[in-house]
């Protein structure tokens, strides 16, 4: 499936409307073909990661060392994902935000696609032009990164960061 779901100085990289319409037609492709989501290269090369359809990507060195995330000027930023940067910094781990090659890809040691509903979501298998290319579904690195801002966002773990503001003492009906 060759799409493209955003462009160089388009709109990609600001939350509207129209950046949802462009998935809809390669989304339900690749479901049709057996794929939970799609994943998009940059327009121009067709060499560098851009997004998920519905989310960042977000990857783990072999080594462990390393958080790398895909770095553009027409994806759309997530919240979740510079969280994420965040607790990896803080557990010691070197962040990388950077144009990052499908190619490259395949040295990963842990891949999840990240976003505001999902938190991460473990990527277990990416395929291009048929050739399918297995990660790691064992990602205690990722794991250990979502259940810290899960933590986060239920008052279990503390928020050293001040991302939550209580907003109401009165409880909902």
């Amino acid at each position: 499936i060759d799409y493209d779901r955003a462009a160089p100085r388009g709109v990609g990289d600001v939350k509207c409307a129209g950046n949802y319409a462009a998935d809809v037609k390669p989304a339900k492709e690749a479901q049709d073909a057996g794929f939970e989501i799609a994943l998009y290269l940059d327009p121009k090369e067709r060499k560098y990661i851009e997004e998920f359809s519905t989310s960042n990507l977000i990857a783990i060195s072999k080594d462990k060392s390393t958080l790398i995330t895909p770095k553009s000027d027409s994806i759309l930023p997530s919240i979740t994902n510079v969280m994420l940067q965040q607790i990896a910094k803080d557990k010691g781990l070197k962040v990388e935000r950077r144009p990052l090659s499908l190619d490259e890809l395949k040295e990963m040691g842990e891949v999840g696609a990240c976003g505001t509903a999902v938190v991460i979501s473990i990527i277990g298998s990416v395929t291009h032009k048929g050739e399918r290319q297995q990660f790691n579904t064992d990602c205690d690195v990722l794991m250990d990164l979502y259940e810290e801002l899960r933590g986060i966002q239920t008052g279990v773990r503390p928020d050293n960061h001040g991302w939550l503001h209580h907003i109401c003492d009165k409880p909902l009906p």
